[in-house]
This record gives C-alpha cells, sequence and structure tokens, in this order.
C-alpha cells in the first residue's frame, strides 16, 4: 500500500529523470549491444516504470543509426576509388557546386561527431564503417585541398612588382676615362655609355599581394579543420607546403634565380655574375616581403587556432626557397675576391641584414635562421677582404707607362670614383671594419689629429688615399721633363680633391685635408713655372748685355731674342699638347705664366727694342709683341699639339 502511494505521487518529471539516469548508466557502461538489452529487461523487472527504457534508447540507436547511413551514403558517392561504376567516375565538384560541397563537409562532421559517440563506439560494425568512411573522406579532401591550393594559386607580377619598388640610387658614372689594359685588377670602365652602379630597389612598406584567391581560402580552411580535426595533420601539412613550395620555386624563376650549385656560381664570368647579384639582391627583398610575409599570412589563415601546425606548414614551405637564396650569396660570399664586386656583395650583405630581422620574426626554424646568419657573416668577411684586395692593389698597382700629356691617370679616375661610390656604404663599412681598427691605428700617426677620434671607414680611406697620392708620385717621376712631373701631378692632386670636396667624402676627410692638398696644387704651379721658364726668362734679364739701353751689344741683344723666341716656341709647341682638364687651373695656370712672363718680355723690349728695329731684319728677331704672346699663351694645355708659324714682322 505504501509503495503504491509512493509510485502514484512521481509526477512526469521525476520519471523522466529516472529513465534519462537509467539510460545513461547503460550508455556509461561501454557495453556490447546484446550486453545492453539484456542489463535493460532487468532494470525493467525491477520497476515498471523503467518497462519503457528499451524502447526508447532502441529508438534513439535506430536514429543515430540513420544519421551515420546518409553521412556514410554522401561520402561513399563522391569515393573514385569505389568499386561502385555508378560513383567511381564522380569528382567532387567542389568550385562549381557549393553546395554540394557543403554536403560532403557536413557529412564528414556529422561522422566525426558520431564516432565520438559511446553508443557508436562500443558497436564495432558501425565503427569499423566510420573508419573506413573517414579514410575515405580525408583522401577525397586531401586531393581536394591541392587541386583548390594548385589552381587558385595567383601567378606572381613582377613587373608588377618592379613598378611598385621606389628608387632609391643610381650613382657612381665613371665616364670620364679608359682604363688601360695594364690595369685589369681595376676592371673596365666603358667610356661611352659609363658605368653605373644601381644600389637596387626599396619597397614599399604597404605592399602586400594576395598568393592565393581570397575566395579559396576560406574553403581551404574548412578542408584543413576537418583533416586536422580527424587525425591528418600530417598528410594536409605536407600537402600544403609542397603545393606551396612548388609555387616558391616558380616565383624564384620568375625573378631570374636560377638552381645553382656553389660550384657553377663559381665558375660564371663576372658580367654575368653581376646580373645574377642584382636579380638576388632583388629576390631577396621580394621573397622576405612579399612571398613569406605572404605565406605567413596565408598560414595563419588556413590554420587559424593551430597554432604549431602552422609554424610548422610555413617552415617546411619557406625553407627550400630560403635555402636556395643562401646556397647562392654563400657561393659569392666563398668565391674568388676582385675589387670590381665589393659593391654587389655589399648590396648583397645589406639587403640580407635587413632580411634577416623580417625572418627571424616569421620563422621559428632554429636552423634556417642559423644558415641565414652564418650566411650574413661570411658575406661580410668577403667585403672586407675584398676591400683589402683593393687597397693592396693600389699599392701595389705598378704601371711604368706615363700619360704622355700629363693628364689625370686612369688609376686616379677610377680609385676615386670607386671610395666616392663606397661612402655610400659608411654606415655597413664602419660596422664591418670596427674589428680592424686597432690594426690600422699606427698608420695615422703622420696624419691630421682631427682623425683620430673619426669612424673606421674614414680612416681606410685615409690610407687608401694616401697608398694612391705615394703611388702617383713614384709615377710622377717617370716624367724626364720637370715641367710635365708639376703638370701631371697638379692634374691628379686636384682630380683628388676636387672628387672628395664635391661629395660626402669630404665630410669624412674633413676641411684641413682638403686644405693640404690645395696647397700642394699651389706648390707644384709655383715649380711647374721655376722648372719651364725660368730659362726664358733669363733671357729677358739685363745682365750681360754690355752697358744701358742706348749702347747695348746688338749682338747680345740678337742672341737674347732669339734664345727668348726658341724657348718660347718650343714651349708652345709642347705645351699645347699637355692636358689640363680642369678649366680652372688651366686658366689660373695661363694667368701665372702671363704675369711672369708678359710684364718681362714688354719691358725688355721697351729699353732695348729700339735698338734693332732701326736695322735691318729685325723682323727675324722681334717676331712677338707682347699682345702675341698672351694669345699664344691662350693655347697651352689644350691637349691638341701646335706649331708656331713664323710670321716675321715688317722692319720699320
Amino acid at each position: 500500500m505504501g509503495t503504491t502511494t509512493t509510485t502514484t505521487s512521481l509526477d512526469a518529471g521525476g520519471e523522466d529523470r529516472v529513465m534519462a539516469a537509467a539510460q545513461q548508466i547503460v550508455k556509461s557502461l561501454n557495453t556490447a549491444k546484446e550486453v545492453r538489452e539484456d542489463m535493460l529487461l532487468i532494470f525493467s523487472s525491477f520497476d515498471n516504470r523503467l518497462s519503457n527504457i528499451t524502447n526508447l534508447i532502441k529508438k534513439d540507436s535506430d536514429s543515430t543509426g540513420v544519421r551515420f547511413d546518409a553521412a556514410e551514403k554522401v561520402i561513399l558517392r563522391w569515393d573514385s576509388s569505389s568499386s561502385n561504376p555508378d560513383t567511381s567516375c564522380h569528382s567532387l565538384p567542389w568550385e562549381d557546386s557549393p553546395h554540394e560541397a557543403a554536403e560532403y563537409l557536413s557529412a564528414v562532421d556529422e561522422i566525426l561527431k558520431l564516432v565520438v559517440d559511446v553508443s557508436i563506439r562500443s558497436d564495432n560494425e558501425i565503427m569499423d564503417r566510420a573508419e573506413a568512411a573517414v579514410q575515405l573522406a580525408m583522401s577525397r579532401l586531401e586531393d581536394e585541398f591541392r587541386l583548390i591550393l594548385i589552381r587558385n594559386t595567383v601567378p606572381l607580377d613582377a613587373e608588377g612588382l618592379y613598378c611598385s619598388i621606389r628608387r632609391v640610387s643610381l650613382s657612381f658614372a665613371v665616364n670620364e676615362g679608359e682604363i688601360d689594359e695594364e690595369f685589369e685588377s681595376f676592371g673596365e670602365v666603358d667610356s661611352v655609355r659609363g658605368c653605373f652602379h644601381d644600389r637596387g630597389a626599396s619597397l614599399g612598406d604597404d605592399l602586400c599581394v594576395d598568393l592565393i584567391n581570397a575566395d579559396a581560402v576560406v574553403e581551404l580552411k574548412e578542408i584543413a579543420d576537418r583533416m586536422i580535426r580527424s587525425g591528418y595533420e600530417k598528410e594536409c601539412v605536407q600537402t600544403y607546403s609542397n603545393v606551396r613550395r612548388d609555387a616558391l620555386d616558380e616565383y624564384l624563376v620568375i625573378l631570374g634565380v636560377e638552381k645553382l650549385s656553389i660550384e657553377e656560381v663559381q665558375k660564371i664570368e663576372w658580367k654575368a655574375l653581376d646580373e645574377k647579384m642584382k636579380k638576388w639582391i632583388l629576390a631577396i627583398k621580394i621573397t622576405v616581403r612579399v612571398l613569406l610575409s605572404g605565406e605567413k599570412r596565408l598560414c595563419d589563415q588556413i590554420f587559424n587556432g593551430f597554432d604549431s601546425i602552422k609554424e610548422i606548414c610555413f617552415s617546411e614551405t619557406a625553407k627550400g626557397c630560403v635555402m636556395q637564396l643562401l646556397n647562392f650569396g654563400e657561393a659569392v660570399a666563398i668565391g674568388k675576391r676582385s675589387s670590381e664586386k665589393l659593391f654587389r656583395i655589399l648590396d648583397m650583405y645589406d639587403v640580407l641584414a635587413d632580411a634577416l630581422l623580417d625572418l627571424e620574426m616569421m620563422i621559428t626554424d632554429e636552423f634556417l635562421c642559423s644558415e641565414a646568419k652564418g650566411v650574413l657573416s661570411g658575406l661580410g668577411e668577403a667585403a672586407k677582404g675584398t676591400f683589402v684586395e683593393f687597397e693592396n692593389a693600389v699599392k701595389s698597382e705598378a704601371s711604368k707607362k706615363p700619360m704622355q700629356n700629363g693628364e689625370i691617370h686612369p688609376l686616379t679616375r677610377y680609385v676615386m670614383n670607386y671610395v666616392k661610390l663606397l661612402v655610400d656604404y659608411s654606415k655597413t663599412l664602419n660596422l664591418l671594419l670596427e674589428s680592424d681598427e686597432d690594426e690600422e691605428d699606427d698608420g695615422l700617426q703622420s696624419e691630421d689629429s682631427e682623425l683620430e677620434t673619426t669612424t673606421p671607414f674614414a680612416k681606410r680611406l685615409l690610407l687608401l688615399i694616401s697608398s694612391l697620392e705615394s703611388n702617383l708620385e713614384e709615377k710622377s717621376k717617370l716624367y724626364e721633363d720637370g715641367a710635365l712631373h708639376c703638370i701631371f701631378l697638379m692634374n691628379n692632386i686636384l682630380y683628388i680633391v676636387q672628387k672628395v670636396k664635391d661629395s660626402e667624402l669630404g665630410k669624412l676627410l674633413g676641411d684641413n685635408w682638403v686644405r693640404k692638398r690645395r696647397g700642394q696644387v699651389r706648390q707644384y704651379a709655383t715649380n711647374y713655372l721655376r722648372a719651364c721658364w725660368m730659362k726664358a726668362l733669363y733671357c729677358l734679364k739685363d745682365e750681360g748685355i754690355g752697358g744701358r739701353s742706348n749702347n747695348a751689344s746688338k749682338v747680345t741683344l740678337k742672341e737674347r731674342f732669339k734664345n727668348f723666341n726658341a724657348f718660347f716656341e718650343e714651349i708652345y709647341r709642347i705645351q699645347t699638347g699637355w692636358k689640363v682638364p680642369d678649366p680652372q687651373l688651366r686658366e689660373e695656370l695661363r694667368i701665372s705664366i702671363s704675369e711672369k712672363v708678359i710684364p718681362a718680355y714688354r719691358s725688355f723690349m721697351g729699353r732695348f727694342g729700339s735698338q734693332l728695329e732701326s736695322g735691318r731684319n729685325s723682323g727675324k728677331y722681334i717676331k712677338y709683341t707682347p699682345e702675341d704672346l698672351e694669345n699664344y699663351l691662350l693655347d697651352l694645355f689644350e691637349g691638341s699639339p701646335l706649331i708656331l708659324h713664323h710670321m716675321r714682322r715688317k722692319n720699320s
């Protein structure tokens, strides 16, 4: 009686809770279907309120089976490996039929959801079918993942990238002369076209390109999510990295970067290698700033929520591309050193140093970062070694062929244009040369004290230019004519001064250095006048003529005028062929000569000319007026040899 009362007093909610509890107990036992059914019979025998649980659980089980069957059917319908001839010809119309693609993904989701259900997991037959369906689905999704990646890869618009690049420098126009074959160690300079060194280009901070069509990224993420949740992350990463690695390889080909071994790089002639180095520099900028940053962004989008997987995926994708670029850099770093390579090597060092900062932020692969640092260090050592090679070449250049007209030596032109360009790399060279600074300090003791606190690069420049000056001093000794010796040194020292003064070199070497060299040019000008015109001026002195102007020896006067004419004509014949390229120096020399010679000649003619003009054949001795001489002086130092025509003045 009490039991009946208690039973009837239970409300519907309480009965539902009892049913749910019993149902959960059965499920949690995770037993076979037959065992569960036996347990349900036992429960219902204890309490008639549990008599309906068998029907409820059976109904739930039937519902789960229906859902599984429906999902399995969708997956099998698109299984290309199925033995069913009606299904084997199909391929998933992912992009053409978004509705069916969504249906397929929903089927995958349904099976993944059902296999974690305890009741399903306890049914070996359904579990086997579920695992087979998942395996088929993952194989199909892997194929679709690959196909979508390939179809939606955006071709690299190299021309568009080049147009978006801002040019930052174009310098080093050595179009002022041509280096003799004797100076092959300094390379060749094309006197017509000039030799331009382009430091390359700078990418804008906002340069960003899509490597995969934006619409496809969502689909790729949907597939990646299912593959990773199904435990197929390895296959997903491998498929992604393989496709994207091939795409990056193709991008490098478009950028002009070839796959070359170290041995192949070292066999390339300089002109061809220079082109490859330029392409490498641009490729590093575009690869790191555009391609790898784009790949990083793509990995973040597709594998969002799976941090470790996206890091692995990006590293695997980028590794081949980065290593190909680094291998070329290493080949250049260990290659033969020659002075013409220095600028390209410095460009490579600079661009890799900048890229390394970005690489370290993007790539967690310590091996790749370590390799990049190693190549950067190698390029730095190559730059230092090449600079030393250049210094030694300037010191040891020992050509014995003097410039016939005393003009600027090709070595001077080359070295000064070379160091003028090097100023653009001051920051890098100061960094690289800092460790060698102590070794060079002893060589500076004779130079300006103000340079004791200057930069390592400025000190090395001072030593380099000093070596050039010493070499030029030695070359000037090849001239037997003392006057031409002075012209040669004037031309070359002034050229050095102008290159320093008109560039950033002036700031590095200082005003005092420039003043000293200008003083040297003035001293050489004085030495020139003394060496060249003293004999001619001696003819215009009063000593030895034998008396006052009215009773001087006519024989002596004739000899003096004759000798002066001979000296002047010989100087004119030779020195019209000499070359002073700088207009201001050329004019100053003519003025200095005129100030020395014309007043002396005018004075001498004023004192003694009348004694000869009254005689016969006076034009034979007094050939030129002071004005004639002044006009003839304007022909000197033009580099075109001339001969004076002996136009004798008429007798008075």
